[in-house]
């Protein structure tokens, strides 16, 4: 008898690391795949996203659109209510018997709320992990404690999950998913991503990717022009900018780079989403990635490449050696810039371990999906001794 497993996405990021498990569910046969899709794919301001899944060939089975109006407080609440009141109408109509979520961001929350009410058991991956400077860190483990199993990324993140009540034959340390795909992708050349992007590279070229820090109040503005103040004293420098989530004060961000890019032309871009492909294979290209995005922490080091990691957005996450974390002004962003470019911090991470996986992370899913009876959801609180 086939399960029905229902995968969800809500933005482009996320979607990018479920591909290769979306893709290897859809070929088992006694697998009937799900797919969802809801949040920031169905939202013109942030591109429609949905394309992208749509071109890779996948039978989407709904979608619920989240009503992303604006990114005020009211806005966020609301869009959380929307998408609860939309996943439930869903699961009231779909035999769902096991509902697979990714992170942390408050349309999976939405959807782990619809899910817990229905009686869905739920299998959470990038569990554990910690981000202080954002609201994410709250929905990250309220997802948790509405999991049933926990597919983590590190075993630092494995044993958290466990700190927080959840029984240790519930939670496995897979590795990050997002090392899957840089492993097993065909990766643009140099002359194929400049053709995609419709832009040359310089001698210095820098990825840009800046979300909100959602905890802080009214700080995006201030932050980010510090940022790009920064940027803007490199000489023979190609900046590519993508495009912020969903979050709070997103809005502000958006605005400044386009503000930015239509006043220097000669020298940066911006795209409201990469898409995975186009996403990794820059990362081969870039001197440094610059901003707050998991990214940086997780799939950036992969490529023995700086990371300048700015203020306290991902602060907790576990750092590998080429992260440089900076405070969100002028006077440190340049400090790190010139760290980052020095021959001496290049020469230090050239033979940097990998600290999140071995970039089999799909087929471990796959083993405990497959292999092991969906969960009760019923669930005893582990204490530990």
């Amino acid at each position: 008898m086939k399960i029905n497993i229902a995968i969800i996405t809500g933005t482009r990021a996320e979607y990018g690391l479920l591909k290769p498990l979306i893709s290897a569910l859809n070929k088992e046969t006694n697998v009937n795949l799900q797919l969802l899709v809801t949040g920031m794919h169905l939202s013109e301001l942030h591109g429609n996203t949905i394309e992208e899944i749509e071109t890779d060939g996948f039978h989407i089975t709904a979608k619920v659109n989240s009503h992303i109006n604006n990114d005020s407080a009211i806005g966020i609440s609301t869009s959380i209510a929307h998408t609860i009141k939309g996943f439930s109408e869903i699961f009231k109509t779909l035999n769902t018997d096991l509902i697979m979520v990714l992170g942390d961001r408050s349309e999976i929350f939405a959807v782990a709320t619809a899910a817990t009410v229905k009686g869905i058991p739920i299998a959470h991956i990038h569990g554990g992990e910690t981000t202080e400077g954002a609201y994410d860190e709250a929905f990250r483990h309220a997802i948790t404690k509405m999991s049933h199993w926990h597919l983590t990324s590190t075993e630092v993140y494995r044993k958290r999950v466990i700190q927080l009540g959840e029984q240790p034959n519930s939670v496995f340390n897979v590795g990050a998913i997002g090392i899957d795909s840089i492993i097993n992708l065909d990766l643009m050349s140099m002359s194929e991503f400049e053709n995609s992007i419709d832009f040359k590279l310089n001698k210095k070229n820098i990825l840009i990717t800046f979300h909100p820090v959602t905890l802080e109040k009214n700080t995006s503005e201030v932050q980010f022009k510090d940022l790009l103040s920064a940027l803007d004293d490199l000489e023979d420098a190609t900046l590519i900018f993508t495009k912020p989530n969903s979050d709070k004060d997103g809005n502000i961000i958006i605005k400044l780079i386009d503000d930015y890019v239509s006043k220097h032309k000669y020298k940066s871009v911006a795209f409201t989403s990469l898409g995975q492909l186009r996403y990794l294979s820059a990362l081969q290209y870039m001197d440094v990635v610059v901003g707050n995005s998991s990214s940086g922490i997780v799939e950036v080091p992969l490529f023995k490449k700086p990371t300048i990691n700015i203020g306290d957005r991902q602060k907790g996450r576990l750092m590998p050696a080429s992260v440089i974390n900076c405070e969100p002004n002028k006077t440190a962003i340049k400090e790190a810039l010139e760290k980052s470019f020095s021959a001496a911090f290049l020469n230090s991470i050239k033979n940097l371990p990998n600290a999140y996986g071995n970039g089999t992370a799909t087929q471990q899913i796959l083993d405990i999906i497959l292999n092991q009876p969906i969960p009760s959801i019923k669930k005893s609180f582990f204490d530990l001794n």
